[in-house]
């Protein structure tokens, strides 16, 4: 088998190495019997950017990218969100069923819903039901979209995801890969994976890379059970966690600002609370923020490094956990389809 470095600890890192990993202990290798896959990168979990997410399935911030394969991707992690809540599992890796409203100002009759098939139960709003998220609006949403999904925590779901990896005999490394053309010429691996996110902006001189901002808060609300998601150009959203709920947030493009906005907070709160009024009686646990990796189009695809291979998998914008699992098919994909690697 390939000697495999991953670069980058986030769910899109985490989830190439092992499908990686797991393939070949599957497929077994007589001559190479010891799994070489390692996981290199400067942060892990609980200070990655997918830590302080809410893990909401659903495809978001993805730019040009495909919706074909968008939806291919989504779909394969959904199965796996799946699979786990039916598992003993579930609670450990933070997975939870979730009812959702989805609401859209837009003024095509219908909210954005190429993935129906995927979630569970979609069903559009009736007029009635509409009118209950419009009191008080000037804008009024003109669609909904009600259904049940997944979240997926990644503040749990990672250390899960990194305790599978090494108990399959994956290796964990810290650094931090500065000068990509050196470490594939001077390191010892066959095959370089590159999920290093907005961090690819300048290890790969990726000018179409940018950070996307989002500011949330946190707040103690274990009433809240729905997920209230509204399309319109404020962007605000109500996810429940198992032990708080997120309130967001900002998609702000090109803003690299990782410090708290005491504005955009009170923009956040103020419009959660015209959703659902009770949450002015919440207690505030903490704010954060993060610098989602936003790219034209997410990039997923293999290049030659003279005898090596390098597999980009990055730029994912708010949708790495949704996309992780059907992202990571395609990287073992592009190994498995490969000619001439060492020891391979």
């Amino acid at each position: 088998m390939p000697n495999v470095a991953v670069i980058g600890a986030g769910v899109n890192g985490v989830a190439s190495a092992i499908k990686i990993l797991e393939h070949y202990q599957r497929e077994g290798n007589p001559g190479f019997p010891e799994t070489r896959v390692t996981i290199i990168s400067e942060q892990y979990s609980p200070n990655t950017t997918g830590d302080g997410s809410a893990g909401l399935w659903g495809p978001y911030l993805l730019g040009g990218t495909e919706q074909s394969k968008v939806l291919k991707w989504s779909k394969s992690m959904h199965t796996f969100l799946e699979q786990i809540w039916l598992s003993e599992d579930a609670g450990e890796a933070g997975v939870c069923l979730l009812p959702c409203i989805r609401l859209s100002t837009s003024t095509v009759n219908t909210v954005e819903d190429f993935w129906r098939d995927i979630v569970y139960g979609a069903v559009d709003l009736t007029a009635e039901q509409l009118a209950v998220y419009n009191q008080g609006r000037s804008v009024k949403f003109t669609s909904g979209l009600s259904f049940v999904t997944y979240t997926s925590e990644p503040i749990k779901l990672l250390p899960y995801l990194m305790k599978r990896f090494a108990r399959n005999g994956g290796v964990v490394v810290q650094q931090k890969v500065t000068d990509l053309e050196r470490f594939i010429t001077k390191s010892p691996y066959d095959v370089i994976v590159n999920c290093s996110g907005l961090g690819s902006r300048e290890l790969l001189n990726d000018d179409q890379m940018y950070a996307v901002r989002g500011q949330v808060s946190r707040v103690k609300a274990n009433w809240m059970f729905t997920a209230i998601l509204d399309e319109s150009d404020d962007g605000y959203y109500i996810i429940p966690n198992t032990e708080s709920v997120v309130l967001g947030g900002t998609h702000q493009e090109r803003d690299y600002n990782i410090n708290v906005c005491e504005e955009d907070k009170r923009l956040i709160v103020d419009g959660c609370q015209r959703f659902v009024p009770g949450l002015c009686h919440t207690k505030t646990l903490f704010d954060w923020v993060g610098l989602r990796p936003g790219r034209g189009k997410l990039r997923l695809e293999a290049e030659r490094r003279g005898q090596k291979l390098l597999i980009h998998n990055y730029g994912h914008g708010g949708s790495g956990v949704t996309l992780c699992w059907g992202c990571a098919d395609d990287v073992l994909d592009l190994l498995l389809a490969a000619k001439n690697i060492s020891k391979l």
